[in-house]
């Protein structure tokens, strides 16, 4: 790969619209779910699907179900998506997003959606 083409690509990497937000992996045999956040949900649904095929585990809290049923009893569950506005800062845009991911613990806790924190 030439020089111009890495510098292309770089650029167009940075000035991709960045997309946050709240996702859940659900273990549907137990009917549990562990919630989480993030700046870059593509980059998480992405490292979750390597997971699945790489049959890894994703997370240290999920390893008994995961043991127990193996890699087809999870998926990966969009929430709510946030979309990082052209004004905001990173520290801005991650802190929505944290606000966001306290929205659905409430939720959870009031029995609307089902979650985790481990």
């Amino acid at each position: 790969m030439d020089k111009l083409s890495r510098k292309s690509l770089k650029e167009q990497y940075k000035s991709r619209a960045l997309i946050g937000g709240v996702y859940r992996i659900v273990c549907k045999e137990e009917k549990v779910a562990w919630l989480r956040s993030t700046v870059d949900l593509k980059g998480a649904e992405n490292r979750f699907l390597f997971s699945k095929s790489m049959n890894s585990c994703p997370e240290h809290g999920m390893r008994k179900l995961w043991d127990k049923y193996g890699e087809e009893a999870f998926s990966f569950e969009v929430l709510e998506e946030l979309k990082k506005k052209e004004t905001q800062t990173e520290e801005e845009f991650s802190e929505d997003i944290k606000i966001l991911l306290e929205m659905w613990q409430e939720k959870a806790e009031e029995g609307e959606e089902y979650g985790r924190e481990d």
